[in-house]
């Protein structure tokens, strides 16, 4: 890694357009820091906005090439706040169970892929759900080995904090009945105390161990999956959250190469060896491609599998009050270190203890002031009342999936009950406290769409529109508190305000140009949205009518 600490702070500026260009006949519109600005006319200059307008500043450009923008709608480029670049990536060459409405269905895909690619190699895959089938119950070793018995099968719940394995990979992972539970997790058991194939958080560890690794030419092609199924949503930024050495190295090498077409936010996975490895922040490296500033610390688990950390046990599960993955010495101690080596520290918090003990680590490390790491809580999802009010003390940023509040309104107040609820997915009591939301999908947790998860922002419906007026509606978000959470908010939180976020002078241009006014288009039509082009450091790496030729 000493590459990494020789170069870590150089601005390159190997593939930018040097062209100076304008394009025009746009209805575009952007978020500043002084609120939403309309525009008809952007010029751009080696890739970065020179000038944006109304059609007069076409006078001041008198010789520069016209693009005309065909009276479309255009909008700065989406970033994502918390996503998965790997997981994406590897979705596309693995069992995909996401939406599958049974268990036969999610038995059915993992036969189908078996008969499909033949083999004695793992079988991996994600996102089977339990919560959406008609017996909304966990699922065996003994359902995959009905159809893949002789290969190791193995894969994790939708929401990554849950894992279902056939025997034989319980068999190669050394566990059996009477294998204890590790700190942090658990291994479901039957009523008899037969372990059952189902792994929750830290027990998931005792398979994914045994999986071979992929190296970094395995990787490599990975990330490229991943970005040329993000360009075509408008997808401009990516926080990645929680990448270990191996992904740095290969992003840094893609970099060199000019591989990467989409921008990286990265985090690092824990405060332990791979942050030593790299020692200190990589900023805007790779013609402002990457950046590895932030650590993200998983402290608890999900709602779907009842393992984000509450203070009173679960409505539907009243022994269990979820789990917490670190002690409090050692949450403390890896902020401490990641913010003392200079970086942003994202703690996964999900459940309503796990979010106080995470503000409560913030203010013991920050002396109980807001800190220009601005460090943040990745999801934020069920939150004391009167918690809610400290994210903008502190500093600490929301950083949010509002997609995940429709995707989990089927069973998310079965979890925690009525009154818990309240704090619960609760965008319009965090903002107007003051705090700052950085809007993500967590895919592939969710679909990569952004206007997915904008949608829901605005209407609290699911893309059915559906529950009628919105679930717990008054915690909407309005349409411009929405875009800005994907675009100037996302890249405050990623200290990348200067650079992105926005179309305003000096800033890369980012952009895209989508098929209908997001601003005048019936709400509940926004996830419709279509992305037509995505446009990044001012050059049009995707068009939607090339692509269906």
């Amino acid at each position: 890694m000493k590459i990494l600490k020789l170069t870590a702070m150089l601005l390159l500026a190997g593939n930018a357009a040097a062209e100076t260009f304008a394009i025009h006949n746009v209805t575009g519109a952007t978020p500043t820091q002084d609120g939403l600005l309309d525009f008809s006319v952007l010029v751009i200059e080696n890739g970065k906005v020179l000038d944006v307008g109304d059609d007069g500043l076409l006078d001041d450009y008198p010789d520069v090439r016209r693009v005309d923008g065909g009276g479309r709608f255009l909008l700065p480029g989406m970033a994502d706040a918390h996503a998965h670049l790997t997981d994406l990536g590897f979705l596309y060459a693995q069992v995909d169970q996401t939406g599958l409405t049974s268990l036969a269905d999610a038995v059915a895909a993992i036969g189908a892929f078996d008969d499909a690619n033949p083999g004695d190699s793992w079988i991996e895959g994600r996102g089977w759900n339990q919560v959406l089938w008609d017996v909304k119950e966990f699922p065996s070793s003994d359902d995959i080995d009905a159809v893949v018995a002789d290969r190791p099968v193995y894969l994790k719940r939708i929401d990554g904090h849950a894992g279902w394995a056939n025997s034989l990979a319980m068999q190669l992972a050394g566990i059996d009945d009477d294998t204890p539970d590790p700190v942090g997790g658990k291994i479901v058991r039957d009523a008899r105390g037969k372990a059952t194939g189902v792994l929750i958080d830290t027990a998931m560890d005792y398979v994914q161990q045994k999986i071979p690794s992929p190296d970094k030419a395995a990787l490599r092609l990975v990330y490229q999956k991943a970005f040329d199924n993000l360009l075509p949503l408008g997808i401009t930024t990516v926080h990645d959250a929680g990448i270990r050495l191996i992904d740095v190295e290969t992003l840094v090498a893609m970099a060199d190469n000019d591989e990467m077409s989409v921008r990286v936010y990265a985090m690092i996975l824990g405060a332990g060896s791979d942050l030593d490895a790299i020692g200190y922040p990589i900023v805007a490296y790779g013609d402002d491609r990457l950046d590895v500033r932030s650590v993200k610390i998983e402290y608890d688990g999900a709602l779907g599998s009842r393992g984000a950390a509450l203070f009173e046990p679960y409505d539907d599960d009243v022994e269990n009050t979820g789990l917490l993955l670190l002690s409090d010495d050692e949450l403390h101690a890896e902020i401490e270190k990641a913010n003392g080596m200079g970086f942003q520290v994202s703690v996964h918090a999900i459940g309503d203890q796990a979010n106080r003990n995470a503000l409560d680590a913030f203010a013991v490390v920050q002396n109980g002031k807001p800190s220009p790491h601005r460090n943040r809580i990745e999801h934020a999802q069920i939150v004391s009342l009167q918690d809610i009010p400290r994210f903008a003390e502190l500093g600490v940023i929301a950083s949010v999936q509002q997609v995940h509040a429709t995707s989990d309104m089927n069973m998310a107040e079965d979890r925690v009950g009525p009154r818990r609820i309240l704090g619960g997915y609760a965008w319009r009591r965090l903002i107007d406290s003051g705090a700052i939301i950085a809007g993500g999908t967590d895919f592939p947790i969710e679909y990569p769409n952004p206007f997915y998860g904008m949608h829901a922002a605005v209407t609290r419906q699911d893309r059915d529109n559906l529950p009628a007026g919105g679930w717990y509606s008054d915690q909407a978000m309005t349409r411009e508190e929405t875009l800005r959470s994907v675009t100037l908010d996302a890249a405050y939180a990623a200290h990348q305000e200067y650079r992105v976020g926005s179309l305003e002078r000096g800033k890369w241009a980012d952009f895209i140009i989508v098929d209908r006014n997001y601003f005048e288009i019936p709400a509940e039509d926004i996830h419709k949205i279509q992305v037509l082009e995505t446009w990044i450091g001012g050059e049009k790496l995707y068009d939607r009518a090339e692509a269906e030729q």
